[in-house]
């Protein structure tokens, strides 16, 4: 599916990836302007950057989806975020309804940055 530019996304440097079947991928080369005071990527960004690769991947599940809505979203930060940071989601659970989805963000090492886990709406086209 071809995705619409997030504009909020856009701003921060968040670029869509290419994964395989079932996993929704977004990256960052962390910058000064998307930082906190200690230089490494503001907690917000990797919130945002889970909330959409997990998301994505709950409207992905469903056939006939065209957007999600977040219901819920646990996060754990690991360690600090800095580099070439890499978002991923994918589904765990759920229906057609609600879609459980869990993932995580890895620096350039493959080490755990955050990951979460959350329940999400797929959005269908409203019917005419």
């Amino acid at each position: 599916m071809s995705e619409q530019p997030v504009p909020f996304l856009e701003y921060c440097g968040v670029k869509n990836e290419p994964g395989p079947a079932g996993v929704a991928r977004l990256s960052i080369d962390v910058r000064h302007d998307v930082a906190n005071t200690r230089g490494h990527a503001q907690g917000g960004l990797l919130m945002t950057m889970l909330d959409v690769a997990l998301g994505r991947a709950a409207r992905d599940s469903v056939a006939g989806a065209i957007s999600f809505i977040t219901i819920d979203l646990h996060t754990s930060f690991l360690k600090p975020g800095e580099g070439h940071l890499v978002a991923e989601g994918r589904r765990t659970g759920g229906g057609k309804s609600i879609v459980f989805c869990e993932g995580e963000i890895r620096d350039a090492k493959g080490d755990i940055v955050a990951k979460a886990s959350g329940a999400f709406k797929p959005v269908l086209p409203r019917p005419e």
